[in-house]
């Protein structure tokens, strides 16, 4: 897929691996000048990398769960390039194996850390971007939710409720930022084969967890970074000028029911 977003300027939280990467690489690569986003120096990484390959793009470093961080990023992008034409909102957190529990031995510190890191940092982001795309009357807000967002899953109650936020901020977004010609979107990926999952699922000691995922996956594999960057590109490029408010999920069909007997 090829759109031209020439002349846009395209701001990715969390793109120092994994998914933002990809996304950020993706949006580079079809013209836009990318604010590579990570709470650590693997950000910078990613923007040399875009560099190198002929892109342009500038590291900006900062945790997307502090308010004011958020708005002292938002401000530097836009001295430096004037405006934000395409916010994606990645960054986010999981619940590591051993915090997973039961809602009644759920710990109240994981909850309030999913919470801030995948739900707040969206409306900070979204706040702080959006009265700049207001004044131009152009823009578009993509935020990567999941599909536990819709379909929960156990002993996630944190990351479930998140996500779900997420989804819903999307489309509450979408009603109020409509009228002034922003639009915005979200993206539900299922299980994404990013650094991260194949440590966490798809080892040798975790075979039969990875089978049993695989499983409900009517496509049979795991998704690719890339597949959420291209849904992201769609999203972020003209031809997608009447789509707001919706989430497009990109799951190989886990959501479908597949295989599902009970």
């Amino acid at each position: 897929m090829k759109v031209d977003l020439s002349n846009q300027v395209a701001l990715v939280t969390g793109a120092g691996a994994g998914i933002g990467q990809a996304i950020a690489k993706t949006l580079a690569a079809n013209g836009a000048t990318v604010a590579v986003n990570d709470i650590s120096e693997s950000g910078d990484a990613t923007a040399r990398e875009i560099v190198a390959a002929g892109g342009k793009a500038e590291f900006f470093r900062c945790d997307v769960a502090d308010r004011a961080g958020v708005e002292g990023m938002v401000e530097a992008i836009v001295k430096r390039h004037g405006k934000i034409d395409i916010l994606v909102n990645n960054a986010g957190a999981g619940a590591k194996p051993e915090h997973r529990r039961p809602i009644h031995e759920f710990a109240h510190e994981e909850w309030l850390r999913l919470i801030d890191v995948d739900l707040n940092s969206i409306f900070y982001c979204c706040r702080a971007v959006s009265p700049g795309m207001v004044r131009q009357r152009s823009g578009s807000i993509i935020n990567i939710a999941s599909i536990v967002g819709l379909v929960p899953l156990r002993r996630q109650i944190g990351y479930a409720a998140a996500k779900a936020g997420v989804i819903n901020t999307s489309r509450a977004a979408a009603l109020e930022l409509g009228p002034f010609g922003v639009r915005v979107n979200a993206i539900a990926p299922g299980s994404t084969l990013t650094a991260g999952t194949k440590e966490l699922f798809y080892n040798s000691q975790n075979k039969d967890v990875a089978d049993s995922l695989i499983s409900h996956i009517p496509l049979g594999r795991p998704g690719d970074p890339q597949d959420i960057a291209n849904a992201a590109l769609f999203l972020a490029a003209g031809e997608s000028s009447y789509i707001t408010g919706t989430v497009i999920v990109v799951d190989g069909g886990w959501t479908a029911g597949y295989a599902r007997e009970w």
